[in-house]
């Protein structure tokens, strides 16, 4: 038997028919449907603990959660590897969360004092998208004016800076990634990286993530 995990129930698609029935070959698994519980219980499962952002819709209730949230997965007793990885998918999701924070914001929401440019996560996940963002804003503010470069340099930067992301985590669950993927991943536009990045933790294989395999 397989399991099929959603965030939802309305993401549980409709066919094929009698997919989430008790005798189908799948079985479904809907997150929002088990995890607040196992979070009232389990609150330092740091296994659970990574999931709350998505599962907290009241964004004045994560903001007040977060940084015994953030402790929960740092203090974990797993190899620093396992932890990092939790670590970095959280953060990102905090980032997706509160858009509207700077990256300061969030850190300092995180009750934290190191300053957030000297940090592993900050590093991996916006250094390189930023610096390429700023040096291509640059780069058009002078030919098309500073504004229009600027925010174009930051957009390109966003989208640089999650394509490191959805190739570091992929690295992580399967190993050296083909050339196909590489390419795949460094072309893709921001929403489908977003969405590559929403179905990471369930997706089976690189190819149904991504797509086939080319030459």
């Amino acid at each position: 038997m397989g399991i099929a995990v959603f965030l939802r129930a309305r993401d549980v698609p409709d066919f094929p028919s009698g997919f989430s029935a008790a005798s189908a070959l799948v079985r479904v698994v809907v997150l929002d449907e088990i995890l607040p519980d196992a979070l009232a219980r389990e609150p330092h499962n740091p296994y659970v603990a990574v999931f709350a952002p998505l599962l907290i819709e009241d964004q004045a209730e994560l903001r007040v959660r977060a940084p015994a949230l953030w402790q929960t997965v740092q203090s974990a007793p797993l190899d620093a590897d396992v932890r990092d990885l939790l670590a970095q998918v959280m953060e990102f999701w905090f980032f997706e969360r509160f858009r509207d924070l700077t990256a300061e914001e969030i850190w300092s929401m995180l009750n934290l004092t190191t300053p957030i440019q000297e940090t592993r996560a900050y590093q991996s996940i916006f250094a390189e998208g930023e610096a390429k963002g700023e040096a291509k804003g640059e780069a058009k503010g002078e030919a098309k004016g500073e504004a229009k470069g600027e925010a174009r340099g930051r957009i390109e930067g966003e989208r640089k800076a999650k394509a490191a992301t959805v190739r570091r985590l992929l690295t992580r669950r399967f190993g050296l990634l083909p050339a196909w993927a590489e390419r795949r991943i460094e072309s893709a536009p921001i929403e489908r990286l977003d969405t590559w990045l929403d179905g990471i933790l369930d997706t089976p294989a690189l190819e149904d993530l991504l797509g086939p395999a080319a030459d």
